[in-house]
């Protein structure tokens, strides 16, 4: 069975200003998603009744470094930095893809505090992983959580989503161990490419 998109990762070093400027391109406001305890917090759009773009970045009401996550650390300008998968059983998918030669890193617990105060809680891998942009998606399970695309968040319609990638065989290996279906063209570095229909018109994420 191949995996379903659960969401894109857009990633920007200011939280509160690059969902102001998300809000402009588009014509759609996200909606506060949350805070996570690794000092991350997030804003989301619904990209159907199943998907969403997350907009996530240093959380602007937690003191410290910069958090690590999605490249955060380091990162000077917005990008689409991963996306997710839900599997049917993400234990199972872990040790097919090990099999298959792909490790896509263990299963973790992860939660994050709506504004609303509900605690959502679900599990995911985690690769260590240095690369800027993940072209390989990371799997997720949301278990008895509801799904945040069916929390109401205001839509967008994703019409393409793709990768680019100096070596699209390889690529497409690591995507069949896990079974995840992406479409991917051959290009000098690892991007990610998200075309959106939006009230604005067309807008692409990369």
């Amino acid at each position: 069975m191949t995996a379903e998109l659960d969401h894109l990762v857009h990633a920007v070093p200011d939280l509160l200003a690059g969902v102001a400027a998300f809000a402009e391109r588009t014509g759609v406001t996200p909606v506060a998603g949350g805070r996570h305890p690794g000092g991350t917090a997030n804003y989301l759009v619904g990209l159907g009744p199943t998907a969403y773009l997350e907009i996530i970045g240093p959380d602007p009401e937690a003191a410290g470094p910069r958090p690590r996550a999605f490249g955060l650390e380091t990162l000077a300008e917005p990008r689409l930095a991963a996306w997710a998968v839900r599997a049917g059983d993400i234990d199972a998918t872990v040790r097919q893809a090990r099999e298959h030669g792909y490790d896509p890193g263990d299963v973790q617990p992860l939660s994050r505090r709506t504004p609303a105060g509900t605690l959502l809680e679900w599990r995911l891998t985690r690769r260590e992983d240095p690369a800027a942009i993940s072209p390989v998606p990371f799997l997720i399970d949301w278990g008895e959580t509801a799904h945040p695309a069916a929390s109401g968040l205001p839509q967008l319609r994703l019409v393409s989503f793709t990768a680019i990638h100096p070596d699209p065989e390889a690529l497409h290996h690591d995507l069949a161990a896990l079974d995840a279906v992406l479409e991917v063209a051959k290009g000098p570095e690892p991007a990610l490419e998200a075309v959106l229909d939006t009230p604005a018109g067309t807008v692409t994420l990369r």
